[in-house]
């Protein structure tokens, strides 16, 4: 079952566990894998966020650099790949619509996706309550002191290597005890760097460096990592191994954009297996849908008292 817990934000704390609380994507990146760039622009991307907020958001994600497979990220510089985001064009990227959300919203729970230092102090100081950081502090070191000073919340993401990598990683024939041991060690990584246990939520990473079967295996085998002792946040939304799967009814893989059922779908089991925080692109389905799995974790448990 799903173990109740009090997330430590910057100003605020959030009660998890007694409903699915769910986190709207807002990608101010000109290469977003799901909406192709419609929201780069700083007043289309507040916009959006604002009506992911009317639709029930609880937690608006703001990024402002794509991490999809085969993208370069921080110390790919001498890749053949196109240039790595700067901290300086990240932060212009996102900063306005932080502050174009913020002052629309002041209640508004904003986070930050970024695994940079520095664009997380600017945005905290900005009034961002959580930082998102895909690597789980293994892309930036400093990462960690940052975030235990600002005393921010924290999602820490389990990912295998790095995006130009991932299509080449071996096989893991038990992916969710090598999630649960690497996150665990990060995990001690943050208290090294005095983050607290009540800062932290957990990502096992769904598409970040795991394959197809991989993805379902540690869908499978989620409620595993309730062992480590901190509340999960899943990201299955638009996910390619979900267009895998829904392209054996259509002859070829959906396209994302496509995938809108099969990520309620994998949402679902991901919520019934202890999932927290939810984090979707179509914020309206996935609270509807998340409605009804809390209400079957609630029957679960009235029917083992």
């Amino acid at each position: 079952m799903r173990r109740p817990y009090r997330w430590h934000l910057r100003s605020r704390l959030l009660e998890l566990g007694e409903r699915t609380l769910v986190m709207g994507v807002v990608n101010v990146t000109p290469d977003s894998f799901y909406d192709g760039g419609r929201y780069f622009e700083p007043q289309a991307a507040i916009e959006h966020a604002l009506r992911l907020l009317d639709d029930g958001a609880d937690i608006i994600d703001i990024g402002g650099e794509s991490t999809r497979p085969g993208a370069p990220v921080a110390g790919d510089e001498s890749s053949a790949a196109k240039p790595v985001v700067s901290p300086d064009d990240e932060l212009r990227r996102v900063m306005p619509v932080v502050e174009g959300v913020r002052r629309a919203r002041p209640d508004a729970v904003i986070s930050v996706d970024t695994y940079k230092s520095q664009v997380a102090r600017s945005a905290v100081a900005a009034g961002v309550e959580i930082v998102n950081d895909v690597s789980a502090f293994q892309w930036d070191e400093e990462m960690g002191a940052a975030v235990a000073e600002l005393e921010c919340g924290v999602v820490m993401m389990h990912t295998r290597g790095k995006p130009l990598e991932w299509r080449g990683l071996p096989h893991q024939n038990d992916i969710a005890s090598l999630v649960e041991h690497e996150l665990a060690n990060r995990v001690q990584f943050a208290f090294e760097r005095g983050v607290t246990r009540d800062r932290i939520v957990l990502d096992p990473g769904f598409g970040f460096g795991k394959n197809f079967e991989e993805n379902y295996s540690l869908l499978v085998n989620l409620d595993r990592l309730q062992q480590i002792g901190f509340p999960l946040l899943v990201g299955l939304s638009q996910k390619s191994f979900i267009g895998r799967t829904l392209g054996r009814l259509k002859g070829e893989d959906v396209p994302a954009g496509g995938r809108l059922y099969g990520s309620l779908a994998t949402m679902v089991v991901a919520i019934l297996r202890g999932a927290h925080v939810v984090r979707v692109h179509d914020v309206k389905p996935a609270v509807e849908a998340a409605a009804i799995a809390d209400e079957v974790l609630r029957a679960s448990i009235a029917n083992l008292d």
